[in-house]
């Protein structure tokens, strides 16, 4: 298959690397700037067994380099509206589409305007970009891919993503799958960005009641949709966000305080207007979005 990796930031750079050296036609749709670096010093993946530097293939918008059978959306949600309005050259009848963003108003979005192609993916992974490198920080590289609205996952596909390295899987419910992403960064985020301080210092400052607060708020929401959080992801999000001592922050946090772009309404802002439509108060919720919109620069 030819597989088009949207992105060569930490996620696509981690799994497009992955994918390649499995021997799989892998090209990466970037920005010029981004081909130029790649062009001269290659697709550098630092992981924690191995530090490797790659000969990539590259695209740009662009480029009529016709349709391809795969594409891996990777980019961050604060990229996502311009790559929608890119990726069309590159989608024929029979392209699969798996977008890997945190949220649902991308599968929403991809969904509208490719009906029957897109797929659900959920990646976990602790990557960052160093400059242009990529840097795993823990061995975990897991990628969950399922069928929306009843859609199977074509065989092709799974058999393009099921490489060494990856901890690949086929989900029946990967919209619940998402959900139960999305109500974790979401009451992380709400925790973090609202009392600006790592988990372990809330706690100490007497905020256990309100993280659990947030918790059963974005957990509301996601029941009300359709999709309550499995029991599972529900015991993993209070113990992550009840660990004493930990220093653990969101990555939406991290940006926030960085001055770097954010994902918040992606995150926040769409989880609230869900809230609103389903008539589930989210208190804590709309304080954060009012601080971390209050805050922004103008």
């Amino acid at each position: 298959m030819r597989i088009l990796v949207v992105g060569a930031g930490a996620t696509g750079g981690a799994f497009g690397t992955l994918l390649q050296e499995a021997g799989r036609d892998v090209t990466y749709l970037v920005r010029p700037r981004k081909q130029e670096v790649l062009s001269r010093d290659g697709l550098r993946f630092i992981s924690p067994t191995a530090d490797r530097t790659n000969r990539v293939k590259t695209i740009t918008a662009p480029d009529a380099s016709g349709a391809f059978d795969l594409i891996l959306v990777t980019v961050k949600a604060t990229a996502f509206e311009g790559v929608l309005s890119e990726i069309g050259a590159f989608v024929g009848p029979g392209t699969s589409i798996v977008p890997i963003l945190n949220g649902m108003a991308h599968v929403d979005r991809l969904e509208q305007q490719y009906p029957g192609q897109v797929l659900g993916g959920l990646a976990r992974i602790v990557a960052t970009l160093d400059g242009d490198v990529v840097r795993q920080q823990v061995p975990l590289t897991s990628l969950m891919v399922g069928g929306l609205n009843g859609t199977p996952v074509p065989a092709e596909v799974s058999e393009a993503l099921d490489v060494p390295g990856v901890d690949f899987s086929v989900v029946d419910d990967v919209a619940g799958a998402l959900w139960d992403k999305w109500a974790f960064i979401a009451a992380a985020g709400i925790v973090n960005c609202l009392f600006r301080a790592p988990v372990g210092r809330i706690l100490e400052a007497g905020g256990q009641s309100r993280i659990l607060e947030a918790i059963s708020e974005t957990e509301a929401v996601a029941a009300a949709a359709g999709h309550p959080v499995s029991d599972a992801a529900h015991a993993q999000a209070v113990g992550i966000l009840k660990e004493p001592g930990s220093a653990f922050t969101s990555s939406l946090y991290r940006d926030l305080t960085a001055g770097l772009p954010s994902e918040a309404e992606h995150i926040l802002g769409d989880l609230a207007r869900r809230a609103r439509d389903l008539t589930v108060p989210t208190p804590l919720l709309d304080l954060t979005l009012i601080q971390i919109r209050a805050g922004l620069p103008r």
